[in-house]
């Protein structure tokens, strides 16, 4: 081997290794750029939500009979709720998939609106007990979780699932600007396929 090509394989051996460490060091840069960006994008929010207020009015009464149902003993009261509803998605179930070549982040799967909480505030009146028939903390217990399946029963009703894909198409677009900031785009097909509003 003469002394020129000795050099000759050294600069190209050199500059295979700086090709490759180059290579290995953006696509590691690149792989980290994505993990960074759907980490930030997770941190957004665990529950992208919209709240509503619910108050209903009405009468509970129970009778009861004893005596070969000779004798009855009826308590009544009026119960006032007031609730909070919040509705909206679960981003914890929210899947990215993310393409280094592509610069992409995709949302792979994406989950419909729920009802995440309903908080109630219930007042009893003119509560009346009867003889043998006197409210418990059983009765109690029981009116609220009829208060709140009557609620949950009155959000469909309202529009508060139609605030709440509003409430994530704007996030989205926010996610997608951040997304864009560092050079990636976000795809949002997924949602915009099964959800109702077209944006």
């Amino acid at each position: 081997m003469t002394l020129l090509e000795g050099i000759l394989l050294g600069a190209l051996v050199g500059v295979v290794g700086i090709g490759c460490l180059w290579y290995f060091k953006f696509k590691a840069q690149q792989n980290s750029q994505s993990r960074l960006l759907i980490e930030n994008m997770k941190a957004v929010s665990k529950y992208i939500s919209v709240e509503g207020d619910f108050a209903e009015i009405y009468e509970f009464e129970d009778v009861k009979q004893r005596f070969l149902k000779l004798v009855s003993s009826k308590k009544k009261a009026l119960v006032v709720v007031d609730a909070k509803a919040y509705v909206g998605f679960d981003f914890t179930k929210v899947e990215f998939l993310a393409n280094p070549s592509s610069k992409q982040i995709v949302l792979k799967s994406f989950p419909k609106a729920e009802v995440i909480s309903i908080a109630t505030d219930i007042k009893y009146y003119d509560v009346k007990n009867g003889v043998f028939n006197k409210f418990e903390a059983a009765d109690l217990t029981e009116l609220n979780e009829k208060a709140k399946a009557h609620i949950l029963s009155k959000i469909p009703e309202s529009d508060l699932f139609s605030a709440a894909e509003k409430e994530i198409i704007r996030t989205l677009s926010i996610m997608g600007k951040l997304a864009s900031s560092v050079g990636w785009e976000l795809d949002v097909s997924k949602f915009k396929h099964n959800s109702k509003l077209k944006s």
